[in-house]
């Protein structure tokens, strides 16, 4: 589990982005992936979510996951929000809501955790390339600031994900960047004919020209195994058929 050095100054708050040590799963999916849509066995998956709440001593029955489609859709979870079996489509929860879990699961994309140290608000947004080039960071930012948040009092903490010296594009998918604006330019990279796509960066950059000046990367290549995380690309590339979720939460004490 890493955490967030900027978010671990306020003790109101719990957080932690985990890797794929310390679980109960096998094989592929060794050893704690947390994505329940994954084809790895229903009950290692439940016990490696308990497992990841007992880390921050945290109650498993609060932990609130969504069906994450990389859209741009997010849910304010207030304190009419119910838990039961059917879950929430979308890619981000926010929450003004004491000892309630929120958390995102990721293979790859940008894992982003968000506090705001006045109102007590939280959020968690999963945040891939399409989500982010959807909006969805600066839809979970507007709604916060809309609500009484100022940008000065968030702090967000970018978790691990994929690196730009991990991430081949192909043309398209600059074109596609470059269309939406020339200013992206900048979150790709040249070497040896091939082109490298900068996932945090472009991400950083979304948060930061929302006027939020705390802000944490936590560099950590998900598609390098050295780093022990799950990776969606590092699968393909080995031809699996499938791989684990790495989990990243938070909630206010």
């Amino acid at each position: 589990m890493i955490k967030s050095k900027k978010l671990s100054k306020y003790k109101i708050v719990s957080h932690g982005f985990f890797d794929s040590k310390g679980g109960k799963s096998k094989g592929i999916y060794k050893s704690l992936n947390c994505g329940i849509g994954s084809s790895d066995y229903q009950k290692n998956v439940k016990q490696n979510l308990r497992i990841v709440c007992q880390k921050l001593s945290l109650n498993y029955e609060k932990l609130f996951l969504l069906n994450q489609v990389h859209s741009s859709k997010f849910h304010f979870l207030n304190e009419n929000y119910k838990k039961n079996n059917k879950k929430l489509i979308g890619d981000a929860l926010i929450t003004n809501q004491k000892k309630l879990i929120i958390g995102v699961l990721t293979a790859d994309c940008v894992p982003i955790l968000i506090y705001d140290n006045k109102l007590k608000i939280i959020s968690a947004i999963h945040a891939g390339w399409k989500g982010a080039y959807k909006g969805i960071i600066k839809k979970v930012i507007k709604f916060l600031l809309k609500n009484g948040s100022e940008s000065k009092n968030l702090v967000a903490a970018i978790g691990p994900c994929i690196s730009q010296n991990s991430y081949e594009i192909k043309k398209d998918f600059k074109n596609k960047f470059l269309n939406q604006s020339k200013k992206n330019e900048i979150f790709f990279k040249k070497n040896k004919n091939k082109t490298y796509f900068g996932l945090n960066k472009y991400v950083y950059y979304q948060l930061k020209s929302l006027g939020l000046k705390k802000i944490d990367i936590i560099n950590k290549d998900t598609y390098n195994p050295k780093n022990n995380f799950f990776s969606a690309r590092r699968a393909i590339h080995k031809k699996e058929n499938d791989y684990g979720r790495n989990i990243s939460i938070i909630m206010i004490n």
